[in-house]
């Protein structure tokens, strides 16, 4: 849920649907104050819905295959300082909520290892991942942009041991990036959490595909789930519908039917 929308409209929304959990999203980082933190914190455990993580945004992305690359995630070199910069805000502000984890997008990660862009983006995600650890917190990367192995080598190089994976399944194929069902294979040790999400693949070069309500894309989610938990994942499924109006609301209760029996 939108924190924009703030702490007591964010966790409503939740609790009308009958949900237990919820990831709060950030695209602003001037109100990841300690006065929202620990009014979102009172909020949470009122309504008894837990957030799981705080999803940090860092504002100036475009999503699309074109300026994406230079404008999404710790990528792009010229926006890398300010960048960490709210990750580390994200981290305070998740600490003061008790939350123990942050996740953002981290970008369309190059798949040269000797890039230099990606040699830099190790250092940025190992200074994100040093602040995270000291408040006892995980860092943890929304998979998209990146091919599984991408990311799985990404983890690696960066040798920090508090780095993960949010799966967004929708998004690997919103991105043709892979079948998620398969990326399991590659990056399944690393979810944490997982953004209960589908849609479409891309039909040109330059446009993500198509996102849809959850059962009309192509996210296999009756194969998908049990093998997340054969693979001893024990996160949150967090539903995601990027849309607004009575329809998101529609779609979320779709979820919700197609999903229960598989948790």
């Amino acid at each position: 849920m939108s924190l924009e929308r703030g702490p007591e409209e964010a966790i409503a929304r939740v609790s009308r649907h009958g949900l237990p959990t919820c990831q709060v999203s950030c695209w602003q980082p001037d109100i990841l104050t300690e006065d929202v933190a620990k009014n979102l914190r009172r909020v949470s455990r009122d309504s008894s819905v837990d957030v799981t993580t705080i999803w940090t945004g860092l504002p100036g992305a475009i999503w699309n295959f074109v300026d994406g690359p230079r404008t999404i995630g710790l990528v792009p070199a010229e926006t890398r300082e300010v960048r960490v910069r709210i990750l580390k805000k994200g981290s305070d502000f998740a600490r003061h909520v008790g939350v123990a984890s942050v996740t953002t997008h981290v970008g369309f990660i190059p798949e040269n290892p000797l890039d230099a862009l990606y040699l830099g983006l190790l250092e940025c995600v190992r200074e994100v991942a040093a602040h995270c650890r000291t408040a006892g917190q995980e860092f943890w990367f929304e998979s998209g942009q990146e091919t599984p192995v991408t990311l799985l080598r990404t983890i690696e190089d960066s040798q920090a041991e508090n780095l993960g994976v949010n799966l967004d399944p929708a998004n690997l194929i919103l991105y043709g990036k892979a079948n998620p069902v398969d990326a399991l294979d590659v990056i399944g040790k690393y979810v944490r959490g997982v953004h209960a999400k589908d849609g479409l693949y891309p039909t040109n070069g330059r446009e993500l595909g198509k996102e849809t309500p959850l059962g009309e894309g192509k996210v296999n989610y009756p194969v998908l789930v049990p093998k997340l938990k054969s693979l001893g994942f024990g996160g949150a499924l967090t539903i995601e519908r990027e849309i607004s109006g009575p329809q998101q609301l529609e779609d979320i209760e779709r979820a919700i039917r197609i999903l229960s029996p598989l948790c």
